[in-house]
């Protein structure tokens, strides 16, 4: 159904919100008609709308027998409404805020992010709980065109092992993670060479209430002065919770990260890393 009777867009409202252009004003008209129209918090859910922008509901709901039946009301919804009503008018981008539409680095890499805790939580009859539990995260790592030419020569710049371990050394497979300061870097040594990746990660906070203790390994080859393979795992003991991440396994847990050259055939390779939202420049500074 919401392949053959609907338009499905999926988006990270955490941007539309905010994006002063004309692809935030049309979500922000829709999202109005909803019960979160504080565009200063979040307003995620989903959002059943007509071409004009006329809100027909919104939920925040992800039992897939509720969403079905609610996308059942509103089609018949939908199809008791004047044409007019039905149709939208076309509508011209007249404007496009950089701030929010960041595209990946011109010469650098995408590498795509994946998660899992591989053991440790207590056996749950829970079937929601069970998904978290099993869940498997995705995010892109965005490579400078400077650290690209590093890599091709051999060197694994700090830069990169910098962002690596504070915006993607995280357990983000139950919720939006708190990523890493600068202090709770305590070391960082990964090396490119002869085709190696080779290298070990310390991450802990003030209070040693979180941290990250892993190995990392991998290979990277190269062509024609260009990376054309990276694989790697960051493999290790986690432990702790953020405000967004609750429900962990009890104590250190294994957890592993693994790093794959995106070759842009998802459309998802084209997705700004997480910890890059509205900021861009500080990410890959």
């Amino acid at each position: 159904m919401l392949k053959t009777r609907f338009i499905p867009v999926a988006i990270d409202q955490a941007y539309q919100r905010r994006q002063k252009d004309t692809e935030g004003e049309f979500y922000r008209k829709i999202a109005s008609q909803g019960p979160r129209g504080n565009f200063n918090n979040t307003t995620q859910g989903f959002y059943i709308a007509t071409a004009s922008g006329k809100l027909l509901v919104y939920n925040n709901n992800r039992n897939p027998e509720r969403v079905r039946r609610l996308m059942t009301e509103k089609l018949g919804e939908f199809s008791r409404l004047e044409t007019s009503a039905r149709r939208g008018k076309s509508i011209e981008a007249t404007t496009v805020d950089k701030r929010f539409n960041p595209t990946p680095p011109e010469g650098g890499l995408v590498i795509r992010v994946r998660a899992k805790v591989l053991d440790g939580y207590e056996p749950t009859t829970d079937k929601w709980q069970r998904i978290f539990q099993t869940s498997m995260s995705r995010d892109n790592l965005w490579v400078s065109k400077t650290e690209h030419q590093s890599l091709v020569q051999g060197e694994f710049p700090d830069s990169l092992q910098q962002r690596i371990a504070r915006y993607h050394l995280v357990d983000n497979t139950r919720g939006e993670p708190p990523f890493w300061n600068e202090k709770d870097v305590r070391s960082v040594q990964f090396s490119a060479t002869s085709g190696r990746l080779k290298g070990e990660a310390h991450l802990e906070t003030a209070d040693h209430n979180r941290g990250y203790e892993a190995a990392f390994n991998g290979i990277v080859e190269i062509k024609n002065r260009k990376v054309v393979r990276f694989d790697a795992v960051v493999l290790g003991e986690f432990w702790g919770r953020g405000k967004y991440t609750g429900e962990p396994p009890k104590g250190r847990f294994p957890l592993a990260i693994s790093f794959t050259l995106a070759d842009g055939s998802d459309v998802a390779d084209q997705i700004p890393p997480q910890a890059s939202r509205g900021w861009v420049q500080g990410y890959i500074r």
